[in-house]
């Protein structure tokens, strides 16, 4: 797996993802504390609130964002975001007012609603062989799950010598030092897409993901996934300190396990992708969240739950890991930023359902029956998920062009009208072709 870091463009670039998460991490025990600085005991409310304008701004601006991007230099696009965060942060210590944090955090996610599916876009380019992609995804995965484990024990560390302001700092340098890993390589050239109306560019990676079933079935088993994370990012808290009478300390061990798992799959995950394909390995990783989170009124002890969060994060990363192979898959060069956009919206929008449902049932109805609601809904989702995601899913997919005139360029090797390719959602292929 560690073979890809040979490549010095992608090493820069993985560089720049560790050290933006590590500084984003610290930005979060921040804002924490900033909140209960302004709200005292709303502080929650605060944070939920921010939670719920983040996720509007991914949902809302991804694809615009993609589209602007489509339109500028790759290089100097995710360069400026990097600072365009860094500007945003640097103002956060300064803050006095609760409605000012919201203001900041929409910046600063509107930005990051830009970069984030940039970046990934730009990872396939960088390395085209799928083997070595995939070793890069299960990295990437595993530098996210390092940065929820090391992030709390830095800023705890950091804590001890400076006020909670001055994490901010190490926000900001963490954006700019990501900055200069980027301007460091030379990107693969991207074919621009500025000759299309910008609605059209918009809107692209949203219709090739309506349009292709593998995509219709990803982002059904995306709510799954969201309906049994939401139990764990939402619920964990007031599981362990309310039912079990724990405390702090066992609430970081609950969602270390959950982390442990996460980890594990992405070591494993490479070698088990040589041997299975993407679909049976991600529909399995969603189901066992399902089952598990189902299975959570039955914990009686921390030593109970740490397994079965220990379950879910395996299942996590089994579903979220290979998502950058089936995009990938499923676009032509070209349109990879904008499909990338819409996994990044849609995902998104699956997680601003499930958070708040996860909260209100368990709020309402106690904790049981949120495990139970959202046990259903990732049920019923996965249910549908394979329904939508054919068990036969050929790259290459024979097809014919009955708009196409004969002489067509793209006809040159084809038996008449009919003719088999990898086969993408694009210009020349607007539907899917029936199965024979």
């Amino acid at each position: 797996m560690l073979g890809v870091l040979s490549d010095r463009t992608f090493r820069h670039l993985y560089a720049a993802q560790i050290i933006s998460l590590l500084g984003t991490g610290l930005a979060t025990v921040a804002l924490g504390l900033l909140a209960w600085k302004l709200a005292g005991a709303n502080a929650g409310l605060v944070l939920g609130t921010a939670l719920a304008i983040k996720m509007i701004a991914y949902v809302t601006l991804a694809p615009v964002a993609s589209a602007l991007a489509a339109r500028l230099p790759r290089r100097a696009f995710l360069v400026a975001l990097d600072l365009i965060r860094a500007f945003v942060v640097l103002f956060l210590p300064f803050v006095s007012e609760v409605w000012q944090i919201y203001v900041l955090i929409f910046l600063l996610q509107a930005a990051s609603a830009g970069f984030t599916p940039a970046f990934q876009a730009t990872i396939p380019d960088v390395l085209p062989d799928e083997r070595r992609y995939t070793n890069a995804l299960s990295l990437m995965r595993l530098a996210e799950d390092l940065e929820q484990l090391l992030s709390p024990m830095l800023a705890a560390a950091l804590l001890t010598v400076v006020s909670f302001p001055m994490l901010f700092g190490g926000t900001v340098a963490g954006f700019v030092v990501s900055a200069v890993l980027v301007v460091s390589v030379r990107l693969p050239f991207r074919p621009s897409s500025a000759a299309e109306p910008f609605w059209t560019t918009t809107t692209k990676g949203i219709r090739i993901y309506l349009a292709t079933p593998r995509l219709r079935g990803l982002m059904v088993m995306e709510m799954a996934v969201a309906a049994a994370g939401a139990m764990v990012y939402v619920n964990t808290v007031v599981l362990v300190q309310a039912r079990l009478g724990l405390g702090a300390a066992e609430v970081a061990l609950a969602f270390a396990a959950f982390g442990a798992g996460s980890m594990l799959a992405a070591l494993l995950l490479p070698r088990v992708l040589e041997r299975l394909a993407d679909r049976p390995v991600m529909l399995t990783g969603a189901a066992l969240m399902v089952a598990v989170v189902a299975a959570t009124p039955l914990v009686g002890g921390l030593w109970g739950l740490m397994p079965l969060w220990a379950l879910i994060g395996f299942g996590f990363s089994l579903t979220q890991t290979p998502i950058g192979r089936i995009l990938n898959r499923s676009a032509n060069p070209e349109d990879r930023p904008a499909v990338f956009a819409a996994q990044f919206a849609l995902s998104h929008a699956c997680w601003l359902l499930t958070y708040p449902l996860a909260g209100w049932v368990g709020a309402g109805f106690g904790l049981n029956a949120a495990a139970l609601g959202l046990a259903g809904l990732g049920l019923a989702a996965l249910a549908l998920a394979l329904r939508l995601w054919p068990a036969f899913d050929p790259v290459q997919v024979r097809h014919s062009h009955a708009d196409l005139p004969a002489d067509h360029p793209h006809l040159a090797n084809a038996a008449g009208r009919v003719h088999s390719h990898a086969f993408t959602i694009d210009a020349l292929h607007r539907q899917w072709p029936r199965p024979a």
